[in-house]
């Protein structure tokens, strides 16, 4: 199989790459190295066995369809990623996520490839799932800036204002993203979904959450929460953590997204009973064991050696409290399941090297 792998150059997509040709599969990588993601001077290695490197925006039909040339399947990777500066970045978002996808996904019908796999995202859910003793199952709002300015994180019952239960979202809670970024991912998948529908091809999307791991861009505004750590470590300062440490996240090993992102790819190219033409699946992909942003910095910087972590009481507009994953979908249709151990990860993770400086050619 020959996949072009969009954002290939990158955190996520060069995993992706790897796992592919250790797999025996080939990989044709089109990057445009964002300086967001890549810092300044970029530039991508030489193209070898296996792997073709070509540097270009997705924005860009006739790139894309010289990438596409004698391709089976396409892992879309590219995007705009994190909550970004403000609501300023809305026009970069909207361009690269989802003007990009229509793009390729024009360029794809166009090519006959029909087999597709989305880096989706947990963001589109929100708040994650949660329980009232009294009313069940319930989707609380966004939480107050009152309420976050005094320290209150935890949302109420929408209904009876009583504490609520976090719990693991499935793939079929509504939609509700709570910030441009979330807004263009779940644009993508509804973008793929239409694609799906109007082509008879396969897609699937894979909702990432908390990935992290070797690899992971350094000191940028658009990365996850374990970057911002990490990075912090490496200066020699403690990492700050946001309101009171007890959000609920699913940390997932990158090599473990990767494996993901095989599986499905395999999947959708061999058109497997859960696939078929016209069909658009969502899996969450997480580990499925969740732990707190408190105990995540902590597990980091003690592994690191560096200093304890110092929890702030800020708040970002934008965040959710708690989103924790059900993987059972990707398990019981994929065959896939997350196998690094939150505790190995983090030990490697303090250990590796980060993305500081541009790419060297190879």
């Amino acid at each position: 199989m020959r996949v072009l792998v969009t954002g290939g150059a990158g955190f996520i997509g060069s995993h992706v790459v790897e796992a592919l040709t250790a797999a025996g599969h080939e990989a044709v990588v089109l990057d445009a190295l964002l300086p967001s993601a890549h810092g300044g001077g970029a530039e991508l290695p030489a193209s070898g066995p296996g792997v073709r490197y070509v540097r270009g925006d997705i924005r860009d039909a006739d790139v894309v369809a010289d990438a596409l040339r004698g391709v089976d399947a396409v892992c879309h990777q590219a995007a705009m990623v994190g909550l970004g500066k403000d609501f300023s970045d809305a026009p970069v978002y909207v361009s690269c996520n989802d003007l990009g996808t229509a793009v390729l996904l024009t360029a794809m019908e166009r090519a006959g490839v029909r087999a597709l796999v989305l880096a989706g995202s947990m963001v589109v859910y929100g708040e994650g799932r949660y329980e009232c003793a009294r009313h069940g199952v319930v989707r609380p709002g966004p939480r107050a800036v009152p309420d976050l300015r005094s320290g209150q994180f935890e949302p109420p019952c929408p209904e009876c204002g009583a504490a609520l239960r976090p719990g693991l979202v499935g793939e079929d809670a509504p939609m509700d993203p709570r910030n441009t970024y979330a807004t263009t991912k779940l644009a993508q998948e509804h973008l793929a979904a239409a694609w799906a529908r109007a082509v008879d091809g396969r897609a699937v999307s894979l909702r990432y959450h908390n990935v992290y791991g070797p690899g992971m861009p350094c000191d940028t505004p658009y990365a996850g929460v374990a970057s911002f750590f990490r990075s912090a470590l490496a200066r020699g300062m403690a990492p700050t953590v946001y309101e009171d440490g007890a959000q609920r996240r699913d940390f997932v090993h990158v090599r473990d997204i990767a494996a993901a992102n095989l599986t499905a790819l395999e999947a959708v190219h061999t058109g497997a009973a859960a696939h078929r033409p016209g069909c658009f699946t969502a899996y969450n992909t997480g580990s499925g064991h969740p732990h707190t942003v408190g105990e995540m910095a902590a597990a980091l910087a003690e592994c690191y050696g560096g200093p304890d972590p110092v929890v702030t009481g800020e708040y970002r507009l934008g965040d959710v409290r708690h989103i924790t994953a059900s993987s059972q979908r990707a398990a019981r249709e994929l065959g896939w399941r997350a196998h690094i151990p939150f505790a190995e990860g983090m030990k490697e993770f303090a250990a590796s090297g980060m993305r500081t400086a541009p790419l060297q050619r190879a």
